[in-house]
């Protein structure tokens, strides 16, 4: 059995790519789909041109991890992609959010940064040569942001472990790419609040166009994916900007 396995399937950047991957893959038996929303994953199962497999569950929960293991022992499938895509991110300041709730960033941890790490634990020995791991970092991985601490750093985290592991992996043939788009018109600002800068709002791109290209870098085998002039403007910028600098310039916008 070949398939793909994404999380965070059932909205933005994971949904779109359940329904993206089948063109990818023309010989794939199932993806295995894993978020906490059961009806969304169903209405895209109705939808999907490859069988969907759901594991609907928290991410932040054992039993869903048991439960994926489980089903690797028994099925022994090998995985030609896994796309981590579940997160979430939220704005403001360090004080600020820790007064919201005192659990978000740490929940912000554990969603953007342990579960990931946990997926590739699980998958990787069911992967072989030519196996393919997306991970879904951000463009605040690429330098420390005012406003984004937290999610900034675990977007840091995940650009950082996908580089290494790109390297780690190359001799078995397991390719390796870190998505690093800016903002995507998805349902990621409900939860982390709506933008209020000017220069961020002329930057949203769609989620299909930034999936399309990250298939296509990891395709060319891509260590990582940047959409857009703007993007990797900012990649550049942050390589050869005193990041104190953009912090105080960030204040100012």
């Amino acid at each position: 059995m070949r398939i793909a396995v994404v999380t965070g399937a059932s909205s933005g950047m994971g949904r779109e790519f359940v329904r993206q991957i089948g063109y990818f893959y023309r010989d794939l038996d199932e993806i295995w789909v894993i978020s906490r929303r059961k009806q969304r994953l169903e209405r895209l199962r109705e939808k999907s041109r490859t069988p969907l497999r759901i594991f609907d569950g928290d991410l932040q929960k054992k039993h869903i991890y048991q439960h994926y293991h489980s089903e690797l022992k028994e099925w022994h499938p090998e995985v030609r992609m896994l796309v981590n895509a579940a997160g979430f991110g939220k704005s403001g300041s360090f004080v600020q959010i820790a007064a919201e709730g005192k659990k978000l960033q740490t929940d912000m941890i554990n969603l953007n940064c342990t579960a990931l790490t946990r997926m590739i634990q699980l998958t990787l020995p069911f992967m072989k040569k030519g196996g393919r791991i997306i991970n879904l970092a951000s463009a605040a991985a690429f330098c420390p942001q005012n406003g984004f601490a937290v999610y900034a750093a675990t977007k840091a985290y995940v650009l950082s472990l996908s580089r290494a592991l790109s390297s780690e992996l190359r001799s078995k043939g397991i390719i390796v790419t870190a998505v690093c788009p800016g903002p995507v018109n998805t349902e990621f600002f409900k939860v982390s609040g709506e933008l209020t800068s000017p220069l961020k709002k002329l930057t949203v791109v769609k989620a299909s166009a930034v999936v399309r290209k990250a298939l296509k870098d990891s395709r060319k085998r891509r260590e990582v994916s940047v959409f857009g002039v703007p993007m990797k403007a900012v990649r550049i910028g942050a390589r050869i900007l005193p990041h104190r600098l953009i912090l105080r310039t960030e204040e100012l916008l």
